[in-house]
């Protein structure tokens, strides 16, 4: 209420003064000079105008901060709860007396009277979840429809995420076969798990993620020998015990036989195979932890490491058979490489030398000694789309820079991020590449700030990042030793990533937040809930997704989606940054929605450090110039 009133005050006190403001003119004008009242409706005419302006402004920012509001309450798991929720919030955002929300299953929510109505339909991509009836005609305004169109898209994520966990539980309950146990444990057998772990794929929409965790005792056969086969068998008790309580209810255990388990897990609620197979070595590292914890067997205190594989694939991509001959690969390539987890990676499987020589390679890279350097960065400027205009490509000035790995490999040539990246968040490098590229961003932006060139600098964060637990320490340690500000970096993360409900990356973003440095969305629009980050995540920047840039000038939604993007932005107080602009006319239509920046071909290409220090120091001077000429200096 306050929030509503505060504004309804200010510009009440406001039009009260301009309107005693107008009155004594009006009465001074009377008593000097008849002619002067001819200027009286002019000045009423433009107080009109301010006064409309300015109530029409508060209004706009009032109603987007209430459809973010909105937006946040559609995200429930019961169906129910979140189509009463879009009746709700449709009633609320666009002021209507009644809706309605009828599902493509058949199932209706919320009741409309005879009359006039407004459908909208609701799909996620190709599938239709149904349709949100409203009260009334068709909205006539442009942003009324633009409202309610990207309102449908986020009550048709949240109705389909939510009728897909309502499909899931009528299913389970209709499974009936008959559970066919291990004698020892109690756990599932290989047959149960295979047929049942077919039944749970096949139930789940096709490209979810599930994984497969398949895990070995260590030297069992120590157990057996030492203490006897009673004692062995006593040992996989507790063993299958752990496993069970180190799971979810909706998680399969099985015993597979000897001292072989294994886990089905279907409920890894994140959306993304980076972000899915990072969860799953969570739960892998954890489960091994558990495992491992000292036991006391007939007297005798022992501890029993497993080595543990992690299989990761989309629903309906590979039945339980292939996924427990890619758990069985990764757990054997543990067992080999002496790590307590490993995962699935298709370039072992098929025995591709030439990439797990890359992996080795790349660790040579890491560590080579200065002036022997292959890996190194190039720094690609986002350009201001306002203010002076500067030299001929680049329109405003340097709002930040990426720095985007390259490996000068001394066989292959010059490889791109595609190149090597994929291998490399398969494997345990993948920490060790993250804090190179943090270390040599910072430094140079330290160095050019020293230099009084002080730039923003963003580095690309991947989901198996942020499931390190030490990433905020890290990033605290770097930017203390080269004395470089946290607000001036900002890590860029997928919007998949931000909206993950992992804790782990939960915890992370929010340490890092806690330093300073600031958040980006990279690839903002490409997910179900685009909307709904901005609401969750304290971010503090916006990048559009150069495919929405590049149709944006031809197709209407890739249109709509970057305005829709640029005005909420701006309504949340956040920064927009364009990718992939690569022509002037996308440039300048990308200003005239509001866009802050613009980041492409069109301004420079990516520049080794040297290049983008010679760009800095040209904009300094550039500037210097304009100041001059303005006679500012």
């Amino acid at each position: 209420m306050r929030g509503i009133a505060g504004p309804i005050l200010g510009g009440s006190l406001l039009m009260l003064v301009g309107n005693v403001a107008a009155g004594l003119v009006i009465v001074w004008a009377c008593s000097t000079s008849g002619f002067l009242l001819l200027l009286v409706p002019p000045v009423l005419w433009l107080m009109h105008q301010f006064y409309a302006n300015r109530l029409g402004e508060d209004e706009e920012r009032r109603t987007w901060a209430e459809f973010a509001e909105v937006a946040r309450e559609l995200n429930r798991l019961d169906e129910r709860d979140a189509a009463q929720a879009g009746i709700a919030g449709a009633m609320r955002l666009f002021g209507v007396s009644a809706a309605r929300v009828v599902l493509a299953g058949g199932r209706t929510y919320g009741d409309l009277p005879d009359g006039p109505m407004t459908a909208r339909p609701l799909a996620v991509g190709a599938v239709s979840v149904g349709e949100l009836q409203l009260a009334g005609s068709e909205p006539h305004r442009d942003r009324d429809r633009l409202m309610l169109a990207t309102f449908g898209d986020a009550l048709a994520a949240a109705l389909h995420d939510a009728v897909t966990h309502h499909e899931l539980r009528t299913m389970s309950e209709r499974t009936t076969y008959d559970a066919v146990r291990d004698p020892l444990t109690g756990l599932y057998n290989r047959a149960a798990l295979l047929g049942r772990g077919n039944v749970r794929l096949a139930a789940r929409p096709p490209g979810e993620p599930v994984a497969l965790l398949l895990l070995d005792v260590n030297d069992f056969k120590e157990v057996n020998n030492a203490l006897g086969h009673t004692a062995g068998d006593e040992v996989l008790k507790v063993i299958a015990r752990r496993v069970q309580d180190a799971g979810n209810d909706g998680d399969l255990h099985a015993r597979l036989g000897g001292d072989e388990f294994a886990i089905l897990v279907t409920d890894l609620a994140v959306g993304g195979a980076d972000l899915a197979l990072a969860a799953a070595v969570e739960r892998a590292r954890k489960l091994g932890a558990q495992i491992a914890a000292p036991m006391r067997i007939d007297g005798v205190a022992l501890s029993k490491e497993p080595s543990i594989g992690v299989a990761v694939a989309e629903a309906g991509s590979a039945d339980l058979t292939e996924l427990l001959r890619r758990a069985d690969i990764a757990m054997y390539q543990a067992k080999d490489g002496g790590q307590p987890v490993a995962w699935y990676d298709p370039s072992r499987d098929d025995a591709s030398t030439d990439r797990l020589a890359l992996l080795a390679e790349l660790r040579e890279a890491l560590a080579a000694q200065p002036g022997e350097d292959q890996l190194t960065l190039e720094l690609q400027p986002a350009v201001a789309l306002t203010g002076p205009a500067g030299a001929s490509n680049s329109g405003g000035q340097i709002t930040g820079v990426e720095a985007l790995i390259r490996w000068q490999h001394p066989r292959r040539g010059k490889l791109s991020p595609a190149q090597f990246l994929p291998a490399v968040e398969g494997s345990e490098l993948i920490a060790p590449l993250t804090h190179w590229v943090l270390e040599r961003a910072i430094a140079l932006a330290s160095g050019w700030r020293r230099a009084g060139l002080a730039v923003p600098v963003a580095v690309n964060i991947s989901a198996r990042s942020l499931a390190e637990r030490q990433l905020p320490e890290t990033i605290g340690d770097l930017l203390t030793r080269h004395r470089f500000p946290a607000e001036m970096l900002v890590l860029e993360i997928t919007e998949t990533v931000m909206l993950s409900s992992s804790p782990v990356v939960d915890e992370v973003l929010a340490r890092v937040r806690r330093l300073g440095v600031q958040l980006a969305v990279d690839d903002f629009g490409t997910g179900y809930s685009a909307f709904t980050v901005l609401t969750r995540v304290p971010v503090q920047e916006v990048k559009i997704d150069r495919e929405f840039v590049a149709q944006m000038l031809d197709a209407p939604k890739p249109g709509a989606i970057v305005q829709a993007t640029v005005d909420l932005a701006r309504r949340l107080g956040l920064r927009v940054v364009a990718e992939g602009v690569e022509n002037p006319e996308q440039r300048a239509r990308l200003a005239e929605l509001g866009c802050t920046a613009a980041q492409g071909f069109l301004f420079y290409p990516p520049l080794p450090p040297d290049g983008l220090l010679a760009v800095l120091r040209e904009r300094r001077q550039l500037q210097r110039r304009h100041l001059r000429a303005e006679g500012a200096v």
